[in-house]
């Protein structure tokens, strides 16, 4: 499937965290246009295998916790701004997810992750609604919230961030 503007479009309710990180927006950007970034700073990534990188046409594999393996598909690639990926099981729908960066006046960096989610799009809006408020919602919301502060930990600390770090999520983490 193609994931045209008037595709992404109609998408209802993206979730979208931003979290500004204490350092300048190019420190942002090398960051996260390493390969294999995701094993330094997300703490639900047990390994982020490396397929194609960079720019457009990238791709890696995020090995969660839980056991899931989703496949990321860069689809655009603006140096020092950001990008947009496609992410979801092989074969399978795919969310588009977008990451920008901005900088404020004093020169200090933010990092805005967007996901506009492939779960329940099938669903008649008048019905999906529900579930989205009381799922998809609070479930992305402190998914991103953690993976943006294991990223400003991992660029303060120099430290990669341990498993779970900023606690365990129902998607992601082990399901001992």
């Amino acid at each position: 499937m193609k994931f045209t503007a008037e595709r992404i479009e109609s998408f209802k309710w993206p979730i979208s965290v931003s979290r500004k990180i204490g350092v300048s927006k190019e420190q942002i950007w090398d960051l996260i246009t390493k390969p294999g970034n995701l094993e330094d700073f997300h703490p639900y990534c047990k390994k982020n295998p490396v397929q194609e990188w960079p720019g457009v046409g990238s791709k890696d594999e995020v090995h969660y916790y839980s056991g899931w393996v989703l496949l990321r598909e860069f689809v655009n690639w603006e140096d020092g701004i950001g990008y947009d990926l496609l992410i979801g099981r092989e074969g399978g729908r795919k969310s588009y997810v977008s990451w920008r960066l901005t900088e404020d006046q004093e020169g200090i960096g933010s990092l805005r992750i967007t996901i506009f989610p492939h779960n329940l799009q099938h669903i008649p809006i008048a019905i999906r609604w529900i579930p989205h408020i009381v799922m998809i919602q609070p479930g992305l919301n402190s998914y991103l919230d953690a993976v943006l502060k294991g990223l400003e930990w991992f660029i303060i600390s120099g430290e990669p961030v341990r498993k779970d770090q900023f606690g365990t999520h129902k998607w992601f983490s082990n399901k001992e």
